[in-house]
């Protein structure tokens, strides 16, 4: 029977190839003792490096935000066709989500192959030419039929993805290589910004070229001040891949210098430490994390449902008497906005409220979250009618609440994960906590399909 390729095989009661026998089991004293000079030859903090992890996990999510934000632009291109219309945001997310977990998977278990900054160059140039199409789209074949038009998205949102997974894989094992938590949580809060900012794109570009109200029923041309607005608001996305893109070139550099003595294995990360090579295997790492990985893995599958929620809920004040600011194509932006706000916030806040308490803590609270979705059925879903009539209701005590807990949660469990394993060991964290988020954005956004219809 052949051998397990290294992947699969538990390396925790490997020896060092320079330790005898019976040192196979290192010392509780000695491993404490062996982390503490971890923490020693840690790089110093840099504000100036955190600002570009900041920018990194910006550009992370910031495609994400961006497919999330231009839900109304996408249900007016869909109007013809009410089952499409219904159900093209679970399937954009489903996509989105499926693709980014099976790239994760590889790119986890191919760490031998290519540089971690090779991969944050890729996926910036990737998403780049990808809302360079979305905003030509907004121009041309304007009379595609709307299931046409979705092939067209899903297509983008599948590369666009693979493009986000290249850049998270990449950057989160720089992150931890540096040794800062900090920084950890940099990339955390930089995501919490690309919630916030392509919202606010949204409602300024609508703001700026305001759009005729859909007309209901039948295939119909899409309004240019639409189209106009959109293509304003997909070219923000372009501007902000370049500032990213030019901003990473001085920490590669660093990087470069910091990790030059490192080289990588294809089941973990391969450490050079005074001559000897101490093999570290995925299994390893896990059983160490487990319930920080459990609890980032709940904390977004939970979280998926609001995506697909959000878009369906309308502002409780009547079209006669609403300000621009609660149409629809301005409020569900604006709704989006808030929980971005809140998780923006949250993963701040983490910075300054770090959780010091066991692991499965963690867990638990992140489990407590579902108490949130219920709350969803209080609101004007579809215009229906609220149980609670009261915009104010929905934005500050719904949407911002449930965004507060899944940022500060997130960043938590990231940081807690860089702290407890060793120096070889972190680039590995930085991509298995990846690869559980982003397991648990796809069963979310799975689970999500309960609800398209609700």
């Amino acid at each position: 029977m052949a051998p397990l390729p290294p992947i699969f095989q538990d390396t925790e009661n490997e020896q060092e190839c320079v330790l005898p026998k019976d040192d196979t089991y290192t010392p509780l004293l000695r491993r404490s003792r062996r982390r503490r000079n971890d923490d020693k030859n840690a790089a110093p903090f840099s504000w100036v490096d955190y600002g570009i992890f900041a920018l990194l996990g910006m550009a992370m999510l910031w495609s994400w935000n961006m497919f999330l934000a231009a839900s109304p632009y996408f249900q007016d291109r869909f109007q013809a066709n009410e089952w499409v219309l219904e159900n093209s945001q679970s399937a954009i997310i489903a996509v989105s989500t499926v693709t980014n977990l099976g790239a994760m998977i590889i790119l986890t278990n191919m760490q031998c192959i290519g540089h971690y900054s090779s991969r944050v160059y890729l996926g910036l140039c990737i998403n780049f030419f990808v809302f360079a199409l979305l905003a030509v789209s907004t121009a041309v074949f304007l009379q595609v039929l709307p299931s046409q038009y979705l092939g067209f998205i899903l297509v983008m949102a599948t590369s666009s993805s693979l493009a986000s997974c290249l850049i998270q894989n990449g950057a989160f094992a720089l992150a931890a290589s540096f040794g800062r938590p900090e920084y950890m949580q940099a990339m955390m809060a930089g995501q919490g910004v690309a919630g916030v900012l392509p919202a606010v794109a949204q409602i300024i570009s609508v703001l700026v070229a305001p759009t005729e109200e859909p007309v209901s029923g039948g295939a119909r041309a899409v309004n240019s001040d639409a189209g106009f607005s959109t293509l304003i608001y997909f070219l923000t996305a372009e501007v902000v891949f370049c500032i990213v893109l030019l901003a990473f070139v001085p920490l590669e550099r660093q990087y470069c210098r910091l990790a030059g003595h490192q080289t990588a294995s294809i089941d973990g990360h391969l450490e050079r430490e005074g001559g000897t090579r101490r093999l570290v295997a995925v299994t390893t790492v896990f059983k160490k994390l487990y319930w920080c990985s459990a609890a980032i893995f709940t904390c977004f599958v939970i979280a998926m449902f609001f995506p697909v929620l959000t878009p369906k809920i309308l502002s409780v004040t009547p079209p006669s008497k609403a300000n621009p600011l609660l149409a629809p194509a301005i409020f569900i932006p604006l709704a989006l906005f808030f929980w971005n706000l809140g998780d923006l916030v949250g993963r701040g806040s983490a910075l300054l409220l770090p959780f010091r308490g066991p692991q499965a803590m963690l867990f638990a609270m992140s489990v407590a979250r579902i108490l949130f979705l219920p709350l969803y059925t209080l609101c004007n879903i579809h215009g229906r009618g609220a149980v609670i009539p009261s915009d104010l209701f929905y934005l500050l005590l719904v949407q911002f609440p449930y965004g507060l807990t899944t940022g500060w949660l997130a960043s938590n469990c990231m940081m807690n994960a860089c702290e407890r394993v060793d120096k070889g060991e972190r680039e590995l964290v930085g991509g298995l906590m990846a690869l559980c988020l982003m397991a648990g954005l796809t069963f979310g956004s799975l689970l999500s399909f309960t609800v398209a219809g609700i």
